[in-house]
């Protein structure tokens, strides 16, 4: 897992980002407490002005990052995969 320096000093850490297509997939991991994850997603698309981010947040608390980190991953995957159906 590849950390940001700066997100990790407040207790957050960033996953390896997926591309799928004309999206960015990052999930994002924060420590709640003190043995608790809580899981939130950032899908990104497009470029400069005309980028869209979208970011779910997920309610349900993981006991470890790698956890979390798989859920976020895994609900933002399936959030592109339903939009792309869609198209």
């Amino acid at each position: 897992m590849s950390n940001n320096n700066n997100d990790h000093q407040h207790g957050k850490q960033r996953d390896a980002a997926t591309t799928v297509g004309r999206y960015l997939v990052s999930p994002l991991i924060r420590k709640i407490g003190d043995s608790l994850f809580a899981a939130s997603v950032s899908i990104r698309s497009g470029r400069g002005s005309g980028t869209s981010d979208w970011v779910l947040r997920f309610t349900q608390p993981f006991a470890c990052p790698d956890s979390a980190g798989r859920y976020a991953t895994e609900q933002g995957l399936n959030w592109v995969r339903d939009r792309s159906v869609a198209a």
